[in-house]
């Protein structure tokens, strides 16, 4: 696994130590919508958290709008990276994080005014567990509707295998972690690749902590033209490293065959954007039953994303 090194400097930092919870943005050139995630803060009825924005290299004038955020008080800290993937600006985030919560929140996404004291009370909870590795709650669009399917599950401890796949939950969650866990299994950076599914990092998270999941809506979503979600697959397809890592991982998982099964499926789809020496090493490694069906349907997929470009 390859790490990089990126130079960064800090402009903004309010003296507040040791806050309960860090909100932090990841943000690339949309200082057109970073006010209304401010706002959202601004009216939040907890108060005991900072937010943490890495800028991966935005041309724009996010740098000076942050500026003129500082003024309300809030416990504001910015940080300037050159452009390398929302990933590596997690990674970031979570280095120089103060909270004990680790709460990501996209630059064209926003928080209901009671988010982080909905957090902070489910978590009072189970602070003193060693097993559970944070909360979750629900995202929703802008105008409350749920993202995903109903789940009926709330203040229930599961791993993310159980609430996806014996529970058969979809749709986006809001995941809010313990930093020392993200500490523990950061993203894995590769030189070159942009992005990084954050399912593998959460799937690795499962395999040691549960979640307490809730049934209240704590984000609200909007999901941008040019974001990542719009463009998934070609953005997978340009970082087949860490996206092979992910399928490989789940097809090993403990979750049923089929969804197994259909992991190595999109593990050989993407495993063919790799260079030669490395999907060499992927053909060693891959559990081979699984394999031997799973290889021809990629094939297929490959070829049909291939004359469909």
């Amino acid at each position: 696994m390859a790490s990089l090194s990126l130079w960064s400097t800090e402009i903004i930092d309010n003296k507040k130590l040791m806050p309960l919870i860090t909100v932090f943005t990841p943000t690339y050139n949309r200082a057109l919508l970073l006010s209304r995630l401010y706002e959202s803060l601004l009216r939040q009825s907890f108060v005991d958290f900072e937010w943490v924005i890495v800028d991966d290299g935005s041309i724009d004038n996010t740098k000076e709008l942050i500026a003129s955020f500082k003024e309300s008080g809030l416990n504001i800290h910015y940080y300037y990276q050159h452009n390398a993937g929302k990933h590596f600006a997690i990674n970031h985030g979570v280095r120089v994080a103060k909270g004990e919560l680790f709460f990501i929140l996209d630059s064209d996404d926003l928080l209901p005014a009671n988010a982080l004291a909905l957090v902070a009370l489910r978590y009072a909870t189970v602070e003193g567990l060693p097993h559970v590795g944070g909360v979750a709650g629900r995202k929703a669009f802008l105008n409350n509707e749920l993202i995903g399917s109903a789940s009926g599950i709330n203040d229930q401890l599961l791993t993310v295998f159980d609430f996806r796949y014996e529970y058969g939950i979809k749709g986006d969650m809001c995941e809010v972690y313990k930093t020392d866990v993200l500490k523990e299994f950061p993203f894995p950076e590769f030189k070159g690749e942009k992005f990084c599914p954050e399912a593998l990092v959460w799937n690795r998270i499962g395999t040691k902590y549960q979640l307490l999941w809730f049934d209240e809506i704590i984000y609200n979503a909007e999901y941008q033209p040019e974001g990542l979600t719009a463009k998934i697959f070609e953005v997978r397809k340009k970082a087949p490293r860490a996206t092979t890592i992910c399928y490989e991982e789940l097809s090993k998982a403990p979750i049923p065959i089929k969804s197994r099964f259909k992991a190595a499926i999109n593990f050989w789809r993407f495993a063919f954007f790799l260079d030669k020496q490395s999907f060499s090493e992927k053909w060693r490694r891959i559990r081979p039953l699984l394999s031997i069906f799973a290889l021809p349907v990629a094939s297929i997929l490959h070829l049909k994303n291939k004359f469909s470009s």
